[in-house]
């Protein structure tokens, strides 16, 4: 009697052992995902593992990819919005990403501590697209493109992640709470870029 379970493709496999990956990082923190920790998971051979991923450090980098993509999908900004309501609604929306995938973001966040540069730089790559985006608004409302602007909006990125997972994770706080704590800290942020208002 012929099998009814039908051989995946080889992309098909990889994206299975991804998204197998991925689901570990809701539970255990990235530095326990081992190559053996994997196979497991999957119920397939360590060999295998290694075919599709030439060592621990290359699965981790693509793993972490695949969790940043999937944060930067739920959380890109609506364009039709306007600028003010636009940041409300991708710092509502974060909150609920984080509240649905703790252990992803948990992970993602903490990557950047990761001794593999490859993660570092996926997570490094993360902040810099977050702090475009919340650049694009503020450049819109009229703020001028300056080093100091860059630099605060990618610190503010920082703090806001640990601030997630302090007030997310760690706490029942409500969301609305925590999107007006966000929001008056990265006004206070921008606000302190401009030398002529601190000199007022």
């Amino acid at each position: 009697m012929p099998s009814s379970t039908r051989r995946l493709s080889p992309e098909e496999r990889r994206a299975q052992l991804v998204r197998i990956g991925v689901d570990f990082l809701a539970e255990r923190p990235l530095d326990e995902l081992t190559i053996d920790a994997l196979a497991s998971a999957a119920g397939v051979s360590r060999a295998l593992v290694f075919h599709y991923f030439d060592s621990r450090p290359g699965m981790h980098a693509v793993i972490v990819t695949t969790a940043r993509d999937a944060l930067l999908r739920a959380t890109e900004p609506d364009a039709t919005l306007p600028p003010r309501e636009r940041v409300r609604d991708v710092l509502h929306r974060f909150v609920h990403f984080v509240r649905e995938h703790e252990g992803t973001f948990y992970s993602l966040v903490r990557g950047v501590a990761s001794a593999d540069t490859a993660v570092r730089g996926v997570v490094a790559d993360t902040r810099a697209a977050n702090a475009q985006r919340l650049a694009d608004v503020y450049l819109e409302l009229g703020e001028v493109d300056t080093p100091l602007l860059q630099v605060a909006l990618r610190s503010w990125v920082a703090f806001a992640e640990e601030a997630l997972v302090e007030l997310v994770i760690d706490t029942d706080t409500r969301a609305a709470e925590i999107v007006a704590f966000l929001e008056r800290s990265l006004d206070g942020v921008v606000a302190a870029t401009d030398t002529d208002r601190s000199l007022r």
